[in-house]
């Protein structure tokens, strides 16, 4: 029993050090690409005005999110049916060719039209990779934790966007104060895009050596994994089309205030605020830090009290504090008060981030989880997440761009628990929430594991 009980555990931090490597891998390309958006508009949209450019950039930021949910259903699927960890590795490869493609891809000045194109067919194969890299993680971690613990293992999934936002605001804050801007517009914004690229093999040969969960064994048992293609689907349709409205609310918040937090904040404070980019650098990676440090915090505290329960408190505080953020950062605009405002937004990020995977896997039967937390995440990433940039820009050229920002994300967050409340699954959820809650308190008995006996 020992030897058993030790082999789990050794499973189990396996698949959550691989989770990290590849989750950090995706964010890290992303935020880059986001903090040199300016650089990268240089050096690839150099025939239109600076405005025009550092526009197309962020729409090329969109593109790659574009192909997410296509890559996420086609790598779910596949998943479901072959493997997660053979899927999880081979997605490793194509995010690692992909970044690469961007790194040594000429500028415009030495290829003309056709540098553009090649940096959109890196966006392109970056977005179908990583549209299943999330899913799949939280799947393969889920499957693997104990019952007790889903969000508290779920949440390492998550620690992987504090890692990639330290990394990837360290290595730019540092590539900024030590290189001049001649330099960085030059060569200094590839070095990260080769570093990840160096990161892709390494993560392939970590994860080509793991072992699949009991769980996903035991459900490819079963007649119905080997059934056709369009069975399955509709069998997915009538099983999970309710779980899929639910886990888009959950998704649409979090990912809405990460990538305004994280991707657009450090060129509106340059933009807007005329702050420099290293100072919103320096703020995000200290708020990295946090996030690392409390995602495990989080999760756990998601175990105790209910994942969707604390993702309705979020909402309620969220909501009260974006406006007056804006208002106190717009008032004096500082490095410290940017600093403030960031802290405070990755805290509100963190909070409810940490139990993301556990809340999208536990919604979902177990055939199905690959496929649904892959349509659901990448969906409200692609809409509400990666296009946020994009939005904010096309909208701030026509208005005042000031509290453009909060408007959306006070917006994103309504939407996101409508969404939640007026799902069965949302509701049912929270009623089991409850229950345990009630139940650790020794009020009620628990009636909440019929919940999750019902998803397998």
């Amino acid at each position: 029993m020992r030897t058993d009980t030790d082999t789990q555990a050794r499973k189990i931090r396996k698949v959550i050090f691989t989770t990290v490597i590849g989750g950090t891998f995706e964010w890290f390309d992303f935020m880059v690409y986001a903090y040199f958006s300016s650089m990268i508009a240089r050096a690839f949209f150099g025939g239109v005005d600076r405005a025009e450019s550092l526009l197309l950039t962020f729409a090329t930021f969109a593109v790659g999110f574009l192909v997410r949910p296509i890559g996420g259903v086609v790598m779910g699927m596949y998943a479901d049916r072959a493997g997660r960890v053979k899927a999880l590795s081979w997605i490793m490869v194509a995010m690692s060719m992909g970044s690469l493609l961007l790194a040594l891809t000429p500028g415009y000045a030495t290829l003309g039209l056709a540098a553009p194109i090649l940096v959109v067919i890196g966006r392109l194969v970056q977005g179908f990779a990583v549209g299943a890299q999330f899913a799949l993680s939280s799947v393969t971690i889920y499957e693997v934790a104990p019952p007790d613990k889903k969000m508290f293992y779920g949440s390492f999934n998550m620690l992987s966007l504090g890692i990639a936002a330290m990394l990837s605001s360290g290595g730019s804050y540092l590539l900024s104060r030590h290189l001049s801007h001649g330099e960085m517009a030059e060569w200094g914004w590839r070095v990260p895009f080769l570093i990840g690229a160096l990161v892709g093999p390494i993560g392939f040969y970590i994860r080509h050596h793991l072992a699949e969960s009991d769980e996903f064994h035991r459900m490819q048992a079963r007649p119905a994994a080997r059934a056709p293609l369009g069975k399955r689907m509709r069998e997915f349709v009538r099983e999970n089309g309710d779980a899929l409205v639910c886990a888009m609310g959950v998704m649409i918040a979090g990912t809405s205030l990460n990538y305004v937090w994280n991707a657009y904040l450090p060129n509106y404070a340059q933009y807007q605020l005329h702050l420099s980019l290293s100072s919103s650098l320096q703020a995000v990676f200290v708020t990295s830090i946090m996030s690392c440090v409390l995602s495990p915090v989080f999760g756990k505290l998601a175990d105790r009290v209910g994942p969707y329960r604390l993702f309705c408190f979020f909402i309620a505080g969220w909501l009260t504090c974006v406006f007056p953020l804006f208002w106190y950062l717009l008032a004096a605009p500082t490095e410290t008060r940017l600093m403030v405002v960031q802290l405070i937004g990755m805290l509100f990020v963190t909070l409810q981030g940490a139990a993301h995977p556990g809340m999208l896997v536990k919604i979902f039967t177990v055939q199905g989880r690959s496929t649904g937390v892959a349509i659901s995440y990448n969906t409200a990433v692609m809409l509400f997440g990666g296009l946020a940039p994009f939005y904010i820009s096309v909208v701030a050229r026509f208005t005042d761009a000031r509290f453009i920002p909060p408007s959306y994300l006070f917006g994103t967050s309504l939407l996101a628990v409508a969404l939640v409340l007026v799902s069965r699954t949302g509701r049912r959820v929270l009623r089991d929430d409850r229950l345990e809650r009630r139940s650790r308190a020794g009020l009620a008995p628990n009636s909440s594991g019929s919940s999750e006996a019902g998803r397998t």
